[in-house]
């Protein structure tokens, strides 16, 4: 069985003396893994870093084997993303964003995202954006998809502020006041009719709900920590 796609790497591992096994994300075919022999190699390390564009064939003897991958590289992205504590940190956290989804699973909308954020990881206030946006689609993709279009309560899509911790559904200022102390923060940059610019403040607030459903969906029924990654995109932006 053969396949070829254009991919992006995610990661690799040691396999054996002289090959990896590489993980990479492709838009028809999800993340996938396979071994790349002679991976450790000079001409072939520089290619194997993660956030690389490549053109990769996949070949294997039965569909459920792992196979084996011969790449081409189509654009190096790697070098810049390795010069600031943001792109360094920003493509791991990518990463293992998508290590939460099955493998050889497709998702289109998240690979075509995680190109256009490796190519804006050196934009502070745009990256930001870029990666809060992500995790909302990747929430989504998950089945834990929030509803911030319009108030759960009213129907209405003026005045969002909140965010039900228990639906993921936005709520209004009015019908949220008598429980304001119990929702969650809804930044106005995210809401049908911006109320608000992404700036540092709105970021946070923003990171802070994706993370609380994270965590509430995902990573503590998994049994599985918040990435550190996350910790240092989050730092990153702080300091810019």
């Amino acid at each position: 069985m053969e396949w070829r796609e254009e991919a992006i790497i995610l990661g690799v591992k040691r396999h054996g003396e002289t090959s990896v096994i590489a993980e990479v994300m492709t838009r028809e075919r999800g993340r996938h893994l396979g071994i790349v022999r002679g991976g450790r190699s000079r001409r072939q390390q520089p290619v194997l870093q993660p956030g690389n564009q490549v053109e990769v064939t996949w070949r294997a003897r039965l569909h459920e084997h792992m196979g084996a991958f011969t790449l081409e590289p189509l654009a190096f992205r790697a070098a810049r993303l390795m010069e600031t504590a943001l792109g360094l940190n920003g493509v791991q956290l990518l990463a293992a964003h998508l290590r939460l989804l099955p493998e050889r699973d497709p998702h289109p909308r998240l690979y075509d995202g995680l190109g256009v954020i490796l190519d804006h990881l050196d934009g502070k206030a745009g990256a930001a954006e870029l990666i809060l946006r992500f995790e909302i689609a990747l929430l989504e993709e998950l089945g834990y998809g929030l509803d911030l279009e319009r108030c759960a309560a009213t129907g209405r899509r003026e005045e969002l502020v909140y965010v039900s911790p228990k639906t993921g559904r936005a709520v209004s200022r009015e019908a949220g006041a008598p429980w304001a102390d119990k929702l969650l923060p809804l930044p106005g940059f995210l809401t049908p009719q911006p109320a608000c610019d992404a700036d540092p403040a709105a970021l946070a607030a923003g990171f802070r709900l994706t993370g609380y459903f994270l965590a509430r969906h995902v990573w503590e029924p998994r049994g599985i920590p918040e990435p550190d990654a996350r910790f240092g995109v989050l730092a990153a932006l702080a300091r810019g």
